[in-house]
Parts: structure tokens; C-alpha cells; sequence
């Protein structure tokens, strides 16, 4: 059409363009003649980054890349819905299916047994032939794809989520066998990608970027090698994977994960003989990671949301699903389900993050920053394969994942590692919207976050001082963790005034847990081997010793005399902090600035 607006390049001549040389010029001044060097900082996946990037660092790297293009022309909203043991499904279902009608494009149902999921009431709310649906299980999937087969709603679309390989299930020959079965009945779907790996598994347990790249190859691997067979080729398996991620606050690093994701991808797919169209065709599912969630100061568990969606979408992802904001503590609910359904919209339609693909390329930081996570993440892959590739290297890579969750608790009870509201910023009059007794005793609170173990001790002082000023007369033993004494010690320094900071010392043996006793008259700091809690746990819960199948609560509590009894004769020994009180330690980590008299710590009974 003759009206049809023509792109103009764009142009800005009234600012003079700058040199790197000026860019230094301009640091060395403003630093009054110190080394910009000292800028660069080292990131959590041990290499180090430059204060600033300059056209130089595209030359570098031999020009621009050429942008990444995900196959769908934008990202899909899909909701993420946890379906627990024997249930049908139905609430979830419905919450799905309301979803869809506000906003949503898409549900993805987390199903703890997919055999009891009722896929025909799903069918019955869910036009299915035209709805993206993910399904994420343990077991149970070729049975799962048979039944939504026979509900005769035509080819399905979405993905699926079952990597034994990753979850280390045992009898991995037999899922191997399950898998190809799942292949081949998904093989006339086109827009179903069946073979999903959990990615997230890693990031949401602490795992580096580098570390969820490499792990995700080597995994890729191992199917791409073993599943292929007389019926199944190597192309058929690469067109059914699927990546599900975990995306952090960590707002450039997770873009530039997710983009050389898919760099490594393409490399990766060529080793195997397959075209450059089959790396092309991968897709993504991002979602807002559980690892940085927060029960202390909930609210701000929206901005981490928000940064880790942008991320997520900025870095290429096909789907992206936001978490809800309190679902540590509560029930899922219209309030929190509708915000995180109203993110990615704002994003679309008031952001317009969905017009541009790829809108990273060019940026020299981040294409830098690819370019480094990707060489990392190739090295540390091909280190894992040397090791025999996965499942043979699977103690070498959780020790590597351990070694860097460990680092981070080590960042957050420092302070080098700021989480608003948890470890900066706290309000100390705050008001839990949530019971910590009942949300310490659940078996379903997510004891592998990051911020865990600043808010049980959080938690476990407030009861203690609760129970202190009602004179209450059970007593508690709170499971504070393994390696937590380090996290106290380290929480309890950053809350003395800089001349009172002297060296603090304690001694535990490695490996011990950390556990708080707390009476009405008293609070100690504890430790003891798993094998000591978990037989006192066993008494004071009335659990035979020689019974199976038993795990020890995070809140055990008895009348005074049984619990200083029990820790007694299991041997638990008291944790000191030189110079300090237990009582004064809480006090200072709970925010109610008493100034912490050196004493002598008080003995454990």
C-alpha cells in the first residue's frame, strides 16, 4: 500500500559517538587514578566479568552473531498447577480451564500420579486438539499418552516431562523402554513434544548456570544415544525433545543461559549428523524458579517474578510460567493465581516484549556473556563426559551442584548475596501470614531454597521467643539443617557493629546437623549426626526404631523433661558462638537490637 509507513535508519548525530579509550579515560577519572580493574567481579560460576563492553568485544567474538529465533512466532502464558497423590484432578482442572477464559494460553498440571489423573474430565473442560497442555510426571507416561489418545480429541500439542535419567530413578533400562513407547504413540502429533527434560531439577537446587547447561547436554545425550532403535531414529528423538527450565533473579545471566542454551543445542544436534532445522525446532518452557521464593516478606517474591518472566522472555523461551507469589504457605487462590496470570500479559501487551525475537542480539555485554556461559558450559560438559557421561557421573555432578548451593547459603548468611526482606531490609515487626508451627511440621514446605535457612531460623526464634513470653511448657527441637551453624555464624557477625567484630570461631564436625532446643526458660544452639536426630525424633514421635519409612519432623515437640532427657541421652551437643549467649545470638538475628553481652553460653541440660 502507497501509505504503508517505510523503515528510516535511525540515527542520532547530535551525540558524538565514544571510544573505549574514552570509556577507560573516563573510569580512570572517576575512580581519581585507581585500577578499573578492580570493577571486575567474579561470578557465582567462576569466572570473571568487566566493568564494561565496548564494540571491541563483537569483534572479539568474530562480529555479531547471528540472532537466535525460537520456532513459534511468540511465547505462550501457561499456568502451572500442582495435582497431588490420589486425587483426579478436578480442582486443578477447573482452575485450568477458568485460566484459559482470562488470559491464560495454556496449563501445564505437575502430576504426582499420573495414573489417577482423570484426563477424560480433562477433555470434557479442555478442547485439547487446540489447547497447549504439559504434563510433568515420574512414572505412569505411556499409560497417561494411551488414555488422552482414547479420549479421541485428535492430535494433542504441548509437551511432556518425564527425565528418569535426571530424577535418577533406578530401573532406568525399563523407563528407557516406557520412553520409546511414549515416542512412538506421540510420533503423529506434530506440535506435542514428548521427551521433556527437567532442566529446573538443577536450577531450582542451586545449581550455576554453567552447571544447568552442561547437565542438560549430558543428559540430552544419553537419549539421543540410547533410545534410538529399529523404529526410532536419532532424528525422531531430537524432534521430540524438549527443555523445561528454571529461570532466577539473576536478571543478564539468565537471558544469556537461555540463549546459549540454544547455541549449544544446534552444536550439539550437528555432532549427531542432524541438520541445522532440527536444533531450530527446539522449544523451551520457562519457569519462575522455586529456588529463590520466600515465605519472610512474601510480597516481594512479585518483583523476583517479574525479573525472572522478562528474563525468561528475553531469553527466547516458547512458553513461560509464573509462579504464584505465597504458594511456600498457602493453598492455591484466585488472588495470587490471577496476578501471576496478569505478569506475562502486562509484559505482551503493555511491555511489548512479544513483537522482537531475540531482542539480546547485538548488545555486546550479553552477547559476551553467551559467548562465555557457553564455552563454560561446553568445558564442563565435556568434562562429564569424560567421567563416563550421565548416569556414571552422577556423583561427580550433584557434587558439583551441592558445592555451589552451599555457596550461595554462604552469599545470602554474608550479606554479598542481598534477598530483600530475608537477608536485607527485614521488617522485624512483621506479621506472618501463615502459622510457622504448622508450616515448619509440613512435609511439603521446600526445605531446598535458597533462602531456607535464614527463615527457619527466622521462624524457629520467633517461636522460641513466643514461647518464651507465654511461659509456655513443652518444649521444641527445630531442625535447623545440615551446615547451618556456618549460616548463624556468619548472619550473627553481619549484625555487629564493625569494632565488635572480631574473629568468631565454633567447631562441629562436618556433616552434622543444626538444631535449636527452645524452652520457656531457655534456647540453645545444637548439633547432632543424622543419626542422632533421627533416632530421638523416632522417641519423642513414638516411632519404633526398627520401623521403615520414617522421616524425622523439622518441629518435634515434648513436655520439658522428655525433650531435655531425649537430647541428653542421644548425645546432641551444644554449638557455641565465642563470647555470646544463645539468647543473644536470637535476639540480634531476630531483629530486636539488644545489644549482645559476652558471656558464657549457656549449658545444654
Amino acid at each position: 500500500m502507497a501509505d504503508s509507513p517505510q523503515p528510516v535508519p535511525v540515527s542520532f548525530p547530535e551525540f558524538q559517538p565514544l571510544t573505549t579509550a574514552k570509556w577507560q579515560e573516563r573510569l580512570t577519572r572517576d575512580l581519581k587514578g585507581q585500577d578499573p580493574a578492580t570493577l571486575r567481579w567474579q561470578t557465582p560460576d567462576g569466572f570473571a566479568m568487566e566493568p564494561f563492553y565496548h564494540q571491541e568485544a563483537l569483534g572479539e567474538l568474530g562480529g555479531a552473531p547471528a540472532p537466535l529465533v525460537r520456532p513459534g512466532d511468540t511465547w505462550r502464558n501457561v499456568p502451572t498447577y500442582m495435582v497431588p497423590a490420589a486425587s483426579r484432578g478436578h480442582e486443578a482442572i477447573d482452575r485450568a480451564a477458568a485460566a484459559l477464559a482470562l488470559g491464560a494460553e495454556g496449563a501445564h498440571f505437575v502430576l504426582a500420579q499420573a495414573e489417577e489423573f482423570d484426563v477424560d474430565y480433562l477433555a470434557q473442560q479442555l478442547p485439547l486438539a487446540d489447547t497447549y497442555v504439559g504434563y510433568s510426571l515420574r512414572r505412569g507416561a505411556a499409560g497417561l499418552l494411551a488414555r488422552l489418545a482414547a479420549t479421541g480429541a485428535g492430535p494433542l500439542r504441548g509437551f511432556l516431562v518425564l527425565d528418569p535419567l535426571t530424577h535418577h530413578v533406578p530401573d532406568l533400562v525399563t523407563q528407557q523402554q516406557e520412553l520409546r513407547e511414549v515416542l512412538a504413540t506421540s510420533r503423529a502429533w506434530p506440535e506435542f513434544r514428548a521427551l521433556g527434560l527437567d532442566v529446573a531439577y538443577y536450577g531450582n537446587r542451586g545449581g550455576t548456570a554453567t552447571q544447568q547447561i552442561a547437565f542438560a547436554l549430558n543428559t540430552a545425550v544419553n537419549y539421543l544415544s540410547k533410545l534410538p532403535s529399529d523404529e526410532l531414529s536419532v532424528a525422531d528423538v531430537a524432534a521430540a525433545l524438549h527443555l523445561h527450565v528454571t529461570v532466577a533473579p539473576n536478571y543478564f545471566f539468565e537471558i544469556a543461559k537461555l540463549r546459549a542454551l540454544r547455541r549449544l543445542w544446534a552444536t550439539l544436534l550437528h555432532a549427531y549428523g542432524l541438520p541445522a532445522e532440527a536444533a531450530e525446532r527446539l522449544t523451551i518452557f520457562a519457569s519462575t524458579a522455586t529456588w529463590s521464593q520466600t515465605t519472610l516478606d512474601p510480597h516481594t517474591n512479585l518483583l523476583r517474578h517479574a525479573t525472572e518472566a522478562m528474563s525468561a522472555v528475553l531469553g527466547g523461551a516458547d512458553a513461560v510460567s509464573v509462579g504464584t507469589f505465597d504458594s511456600l504457605f498457602h493453598e492455591p487462590n484466585d488472588f495470587a493465581e490471577r496476578l501471576a496470570r496478569n505478569l506475562p500479559v502486562l509484559l505482551r501487551e503493555e511491555a511489548h516484549l512479544g513483537q522482537v525475537q531475540d531482542p539480546a542480539a547485538g548488545s555486546y555485554y550479553l552477547e559476551t556473556l553467551t559467548d562465555t556461559l557457553a564455552r563454560e558450559a561446553w568445558a564442563l560438559f565435556q568434562q562429564v563426559e569424560a567421567a563416563g557421561g550421565l548416569p556414571a557421573a552422577t556423583g561427580q555432578a550433584m557434587a558439583l551442584l551441592h558445592e555451589a548451593a552451599q555457596a550461595q547459603f554462604q552469599r545470602i548468611a554474608s550479606g554479598e548475596q542481598v534477598v530483600v526482606g530475608t537477608n536485607r531490609y527485614q521488617n522485624a515487626k512483621e506479621q506472618f501470614d501463615f502459622n510457622p508451627k504448622r508450616l515448619l511440621r509440613s512435609p511439603g514446605f521446600d526445605s531446598t531454597r535458597a533462602t531456607y535457612p535464614t527463615e527457619v531460623l527466622r521462624l524457629a526464634t520467633a517461636l522460641h521467643f513466643e514461647r518464651r513470653e507465654l511461659k509456655k511448657k513443652r518444649a521444641a527441637l527445630v531442625l535447623l539443617g545440615a551446615h547451618t551453624n556456618e549460616t548463624i555464624l556468619e548472619s550473627f557477625l553481619r549484625t555487629l557493629p564493625e569494632p565488635e567484630r572480631s574473629e568468631l570461631r565454633h567447631a562441629h564436625p562436618e556433616g552434622t546437623l543444626s538444631v535449636l532446643f527452645s524452652s520457656s526458660e531457655q534456647a540453645t544452639l545444637m548439633y547432632a549426626t543424622p543419626e542422632q536426630f533421627g533416632q530421638l525424633a523416632r522417641t519423642v514421635s513414638g516411632v519404633p526404631l526398627d520401623e521403615g519409612g520414617f522421616v524425622p519432623p523439622t518441629l518435634l515437640t515434648a513436655d520439658l523433661a522428655t525433650m531435655r532427657e531425649a537430647v541428653q541421652i542421644f548425645g546432641l551437643k551444644e554449638f557455641t558462638v565465642e563470647g555470646y549467649t544463645t539468647e543473644a545470638v536470637l535476639s540480634r538475628l531476630q531483629g530486636r537490637d539488644a545489644a549482645p553481652a559476652a558471656a558464657a553460653s549457656s549449658e545444654a541440660e
